[in-house]
């Protein structure tokens, strides 16, 4: 059976399962949720995630959600495919986990709430909260700056080769670059040369040509 992905072009956890599945040059079926029908909160959809959030993902019997989980499923599933994306020594492997760790605790956070603020909110013809924005923007900067110092030392956050810990900052970094946020990461010389980096990725550039497909 096929793989399948169940979510939105434009949801960035959509987009950070998407990125896992070219980086590994995987063949899959995408079904469209539309979420302004609130389509992702009723069935079949809830029965894939029953917190009603995008993405849903299926590969054979295999049915689970949450993006983190399902590019980990993906990555250890077809070890033989495209870009490694993991170490096979267990010191690299703990600072990978690491880097994880710190994406989806420290940088998604102010991250996720500076996109919704500055690219979604807008989108969807709601104001932005500029309180909110300053406070995040406070927050990112703080985030990155432990960031710079880290990418002083390797090439990426996680040692010299690109990982899960570098594919899971893809969705926010793109909505950011299009944004105010952009001088928060511009102001890192290293932070900026490592995200141009890594949203220059040809498997990258698949999943932002789908949104305009």
């Amino acid at each position: 059976m096929a793989i399948k992905v169940h979510g939105s072009f434009f949801s960035p956890a959509t987009m950070r399962v998407l990125a896992c599945l070219h980086e590994k040059g995987l063949d899959y079926e995408f079904v469209p949720i539309n979420m302004g029908t609130g389509e992702h909160k009723k069935e079949p959809f809830i029965l894939l995630n029953p917190f009603g959030q995008l993405p849903g993902f299926e590969d054979g019997d295999v049915k689970i959600f949450e993006s983190r989980a399902i590019t980990q499923y993906i990555t250890y599933t077809y070890t033989d495919k495209g870009t490694p994306l993991v170490y096979h020594d267990p010191k690299e492997m703990a600072v990978l986990f690491v880097g994880m760790q710190v994406e989806s605790q420290h940088y998604d956070p102010p991250a996720g709430k500076l996109a919704w603020e500055l690219t979604i909110k807008p989108f969807l013809g709601m104001d932005t909260d500029e309180a909110v924005v300053e406070e995040q923007e406070v927050q990112l900067a703080k985030v990155l700056d432990v960031y710079e110092y880290r990418l002083a030392q390797s090439k990426y956050v996680s040692g010299d080769s690109f990982t899960l810990a570098d594919l899971h900052h893809l969705p926010t970094f793109h909505y950011l670059m299009g944004t105010r946020a952009k001088a928060v990461i511009d102001a890192r010389p290293h932070v900026r040369a490592w995200c141009a980096d890594i949203l220059a990725r040809p498997a990258w550039q698949k999943v932002i040509a789908m949104q305009h497909s």
